[in-house]
């Protein structure tokens, strides 16, 4: 090999890995509900993305996926929490949010016959899948890391991995969430500490470009 291929080749395994990471904003959302931290609510995904690096590696990406909620009679305010962290995360340079939807059912009770409405998210593990292929075809990262449990997104992560060999496909669980599936098409999986969690809060109040303040929800303290 010649001097030049030599130095070549050795640059490259010098960079550091590319790495994209996909939030499943509702998955981990009700894995910190289960958990019972509501108290880490106001999360830094970007922060949280970058501690789940090696120091081999750099951050050139986060999606977040989520769906905004209804007013909801039991929780009056939820919807106005959620679009006051949506604000927030808005100022996270580099970080993107996909939204899918939330859709109203009517289910009932077969003992008591008495009626309900629920909402079920729609579109979020589509959106996530459409992403992860599309940046892997093009060449957007050399790892990623998928934040959920969603059995569905199986399909797409052994996709990738079949078709880029090279990119390993990491499956992060959410706390009090996990699944065999992904850990079975997944490179690997683990699931996120309290630790990270802790250590990758927003601060109190943020100001955006406009002045404006945006403070944590009372409700998260």
């Amino acid at each position: 090999m010649s001097t030049s291929n030599s130095t070549t080749t050795a640059a490259f395994a010098a960079r550091p890995r590319r790495v994209a990471v996909y939030v499943d904003g509702l998955n981990l959302y009700y894995g910190l509900t289960s958990a019972g931290w509501r108290r880490y609510y106001w999360l830094d995904l970007r922060r949280l993305a970058e501690n789940l690096l090696r120091p081999d590696q750099r951050l050139t990406a986060v999606r977040y996926f989520t769906a905004q909620f209804f007013p909801d009679p039991d929780d009056p305010e939820q919807h106005i929490r959620q679009e006051i962290y949506l604000r927030a995360l808005a100022l996270l340079p580099g970080l993107q949010i996909h939204y899918g939807y939330h859709m109203t059912k009517e289910i009932t009770c077969p003992q008591c016959r008495v009626s309900r409405t629920i909402f079920e998210e729609k579109m979020t593990d589509v959106n996530i899948a459409v992403a992860l292929l599309n940046d892997a075809l093009d060449d957007a990262f050399d790892q990623a890391i998928i934040i959920s449990a969603d059995s569905d997104l199986a399909g797409p992560i052994t996709a990738v991995r079949n078709r880029y060999t090279d990119k390993p496909v990491i499956a992060a669980f959410p706390p009090k969430r996990a699944s065999k599936h992904l850990r079975r098409v997944a490179t690997t999986s683990f699931t996120i500490g309290r630790k990270v969690i802790r250590d990758s809060q927003l601060p109190p109040r943020l100001v955006n470009p406009d002045g404006y303040t945006i403070a944590k929800p009372a409700q998260w303290n």
